[in-house]
Order: structure tokens, then sequence, then C-alpha cells
């Protein structure tokens, strides 16, 4: 039979595993920007990379790499993984879907990452991350 000390230090340490693993939870949502923290200067931010075919193409390219497998290859949101994991992404199709939304929000978000979405800076360079944002506003049906 245990004795009550060595219970109690089991409980102590159960509860500060917990703790741990609750902040490192509330750390990585707090690395991830909200769109509604998206600073003024990122949301007036001007594409400088004009929607012509081969920005598109461009585009197109990266997005087959990192995001079609959640986004979906036609951009509905039903990709593999968010099919898999049960997550609810939007459906860039629908023009209503990004309308809000500004170049330079869809900028940030690609760089920075958003809710589960990882950051995308590391593997693409500013005007490839432009080229994305084209390519994901060409989804839209008109």
């Amino acid at each position: 039979m245990l004795k009550p000390c060595i219970v109690l230090g089991l409980l102590i340490l159960l509860c500060a595993l917990v703790a741990v693993g609750q902040q490192n939870q509330t750390a990585q949502q707090a690395a991830t920007p909200q769109t509604s923290n998206i600073p003024a200067s990122a949301v007036n931010q001007p594409n400088p990379v004009k929607p012509t075919p081969e920005s598109i193409a461009l585009g197109k390219k990266y997005y087959g790499y990192d995001c079609a497998m959640c986004h979906g290859a036609t951009g509905d949101g039903k990709g593999e993984v968010a099919v898999d994991e049960k997550l609810k992404i939007g459906d860039f199709t629908d023009p209503a879907t990004l309308k809000d939304k500004t170049d330079g929000e869809l900028y940030y978000i690609l760089k920075n990452g958003h809710d589960k979405m990882p950051a995308e800076p590391i593997r693409l360079k500013q005007d490839e991350l432009w080229n994305l944002v084209n390519y994901v506003r060409s989804l839209a049906k008109k």
C-alpha cells in the first residue's frame, strides 16, 4: 500500500505536468496571429506583385506544395488534412470568403501563420508569398 506522502507527491507532480502542458498550449496560441491582431501597416500594405498570368502560375506551384493538403486542390477548403482532422477552412472559390481581406492581410497571414496554419517565411521569399496571394485571389469564381 502506498504511503500518503507518496500519493500526495504523485498528485503534485501530476498537477505540475498539467500546468506546464497548458502553458505550452497557451504560448503556442499566443504565437499565432489572429486576423484581428494584424497591424494596420500590414493590413494597408499594397501588393507589389501584379497578378499576371506568370505570377498566378508561380503562386499555383507554391500552393500545390504547401496549401492544397489543407485548403484543397481547388481552394474549396476540403483538402485531405482538413477532412481527416475535421478542420473548418474557408472556401477560396467563394468570393465572399476573402472579400473583406486585403492583400496585405493575406500576406501577413501567410508570413506569420494563423490558427493551426504554420507560417511560410522560411520556405518562401517575399515575392513568392505575394505570388501565392495572387493565386489564392484567382481561385474565387467570378
